[in-house]
């Protein structure tokens, strides 16, 4: 089905609406598939949590759409592009799930939005980072909600460069995130005067990271950036800190570090780290009160993940209630129509990419001498407005983009 017959179909449901009569949805359930690393690197930032997360959503919006049941199922992907597929081709082709949701490691989200896209079904990708998810991997059938690498690049490492790190050594995860990420910093970094003078990666995911690091050392740069994530993150900040790396006179730059990463290393290892983030549980009454009751569930505070698929979920759910519908399009078009003014974002917007555009912060962790709680964690240092934060249109690869 072409484009703009998806579209058209979107406006005759949208005006049936209007008109009083009520699209279907099918089975008179709407079904989401949760998919997320349970086990392994990613688990903290997303998991089980994100389930949680999830499952408040559903509970918060009343169990029911438009008198149709929502159910969940969920599985672990094992960060396993074939095992995700295989579990996604089930759930979509048997198991009639319309939405599939969470979606971490950026190689699974990348398969899994191809079969989405053969099926016409919906995914929201909140945990994933490479930002060619809405690049050159766009389809019309997912959205990117959290973050990517793109702003995660133009806050943590302009910040950097500005403040005089100029010569980069990379350390990058091995696959499609990791990638993405290197590029995205290669470019920022050339773009403020800078010099990426060496670039090494290690497998995902790995324990030992002394290698690396004393390659680090050896290579004289005055920043030696992460480009990693989860567990692969905290191991490599972990061993930095014994080798003595920042003491020697380099700054370490984790890329992409998320709450509970930052809470496992604590704020004695972690203090004075630049971060980019979507979203901090601590930033306002709303967010507070929002995190509060999610600590509740979980017993931890949540991460920018967990927040973006409770936020996710919500929307998508609106979208089926405003328009009666749980086809793909029809929903999507809905979503992209209206703007985001919730707990996690405001003013957020889905652009015809899929990407969602919102503000990002770039945040320093806190002291132990500064931090007067076990969670109280990050100084907002900036906003980054989402305009800025995110690649523009006029650079998109994205097959959706008609360019002017």
């Amino acid at each position: 089905m072409t484009i703009t017959k998806k579209l058209l179909t979107s406006a005759i449901a949208s005006a049936m609406l209007v008109g009083g009569a009520q699209a279907e949805i099918s089975n008179d359930t709407v079904k989401i598939g949760y998919l997320a690393d349970m086990s392994g690197t990613y688990r903290d930032l997303a998991g089980p949590n994100g389930l949680t997360a999830l499952e408040m959503a559903i509970a918060d919006f009343g169990g029911t759409v438009n008198g149709a049941k929502i159910e969940v199922v969920s599985a672990d992907d094992r960060n396993s592009p074939d095992s995700a597929s295989s579990t996604v081709r089930r759930w979509v082709e048997n198991e009639n799930v319309d939405l599939v949701a969470g979606l971490v490691a950026s190689s699974v989200t990348i398969a899994v939005s191809n079969i989405l896209e053969e099926n016409n079904r919906l995914g929201i990708v909140s945990g994933s980072a490479a930002s060619s998810i809405t690049n050159e991997h766009c389809t019309p059938n997912h959205i990117h909600y959290v973050y990517d690498t793109y702003p995660l690049a133009n806050g943590t490492a302009s910040a950097i460069v500005k403040e005089g790190g100029e010569t980069w050594f990379i350390l990058t995860a091995d696959y499609a995130f990791g990638h993405a990420l290197e590029n995205d910093v290669t470019r920022v970094v050339e773009e403020n005067g800078g010099e990426v003078i060496e670039t090494v990666r290690h497998p995902f995911p790995t324990s030992d990271f002394s290698s690396f690091i004393l390659q680090a050392q050896s290579s004289g740069a005055d920043v030696v950036a992460l480009a990693n994530a989860g567990a692969d993150t905290t191991n490599a900040i972990t061993t930095a800190g014994e080798f003595g790396l920042t003491q020697s006179g380099q700054t370490l730059a984790a890329l992409l570090l998320f709450l509970t990463d930052v809470h496992a290393l604590g704020a004695q290892s972690a203090q004075g780290i630049q971060l980019t983030t979507g979203w901090y549980w601590d930033m306002n009454e709303e967010t507070r009160e929002w995190s509060d009751r999610f600590m509740e569930e979980a017993g931890v505070r949540p991460t920018m993940v967990h927040a973006g698929i409770y936020s996710s979920t919500i929307q998508y759910l609106n979208a089926v209630k405003a328009t009666g519908s749980d086809d793909s399009q029809t929903v999507r078009k809905q979503m992209m129509d209206t703007p985001i003014n919730d707990m996690f974002a405001k003013n957020g917007i889905i652009r015809e990419d899929g990407r969602m555009v919102h503000d990002m912060y770039l945040a320093e962790v806190k002291t132990p001498e500064e931090s007067e709680s076990e969670w109280d964690l990050y100084e907002i240092v900036r906003t980054i407005p989402g305009e800025e934060a995110y690649r523009p249109l006029s650079e998109s690869k994205c097959k959706l983009v008609t360019q002017n």
